[in-house]
């Protein structure tokens, strides 16, 4: 398994000989170069998405259409899509789990928002989740955009995810103290990857926090379109 940040919240992990793209923001994504948005991309099967937000949706529906992948989230923003866009579309919802080609994905809850942004003003995209991957001999538990919740409790307790790729940038999700105490008290994490920080100032701009919280767990900075191989 091989996992790539593209900045902010987006990943590129490679598993089980397929490719998928994690909320991939590539336009006006401040951490990735535009000159990289080919590299980022390139070879991807699937889609995935966690929510509506613009950091995380921007780009899903073009490349969905320039790739010609299916696009794989939560039921209700798929059916639209599906109906409205015309692209191939996974839908499922909290609790399901679907096999991509040997990936296998479970959504789980997140506490955050999902909504669309319209010129009448915002309006609800379906309901925010964090998803676990199961390939390669790994568990990986993508928390999404999300706060500490309570759910985490049984999502540790039933995945038993080795690797947590977890939103740590507070002000919009947990900050990088609250993941270290979410990932100690609830998970039993080999690896820890932090994301959603460093892409704007109001952001958290260092993972120290999180690595000072969490002795013993390899704590991964990870650096924009370079992999990290578990």
């Amino acid at each position: 398994m091989k996992i790539i940040w593209l900045g902010h919240g987006s990943f590129r992990i490679h598993a089980a000989g397929q490719v998928l793209l994690i909320d991939p923001w590539l336009s006006g994504n401040p951490m990735l170069p535009e000159d990289q948005h080919d590299a980022a991309v390139q070879g991807a099967t699937h889609i995935l998405l966690t929510h509506a937000h613009f950091d995380h949706v921007a780009d899903v529906l073009p490349l969905a259409k320039r790739l010609n992948i299916p696009v794989t989230g939560q039921y209700d923003v798929m059916a639209h899509w599906a109906e409205a866009e015309g692209i191939e579309t996974i839908g499922f919802n909290k609790g399901g789990r679907v096999d991509l080609n040997g990936v296998k994905v479970d959504m789980v809850p997140a506490s955050h928002s999902s909504t669309f942004a319209t010129p009448d003003g915002p309006r609800a995209g379906g309901s925010e989740v964090g998803f676990i991957l199961s390939a390669d001999g790994h568990t990986v538990y993508v928390s999404g955009d999300t706060t500490i919740m309570a759910d985490m409790e049984w999502i540790g307790d039933y995945y038993k995810p080795d690797i947590g790729i977890l939103s740590a940038g507070g002000y919009f999700t947990m900050d990088m103290k609250a993941a270290a105490y979410a990932a100690r008290r609830y998970f039993d994490f080999k690896t820890v990857i932090p994301c959603h920080y460093r892409t704007f100032p109001i952001l958290e701009q260092s993972a120290k926090d999180l690595a000072d919280g969490l002795p013993g767990v390899t704590v991964i900075e990870p650096e924009v379109l370079q992999e990290i191989e578990l």
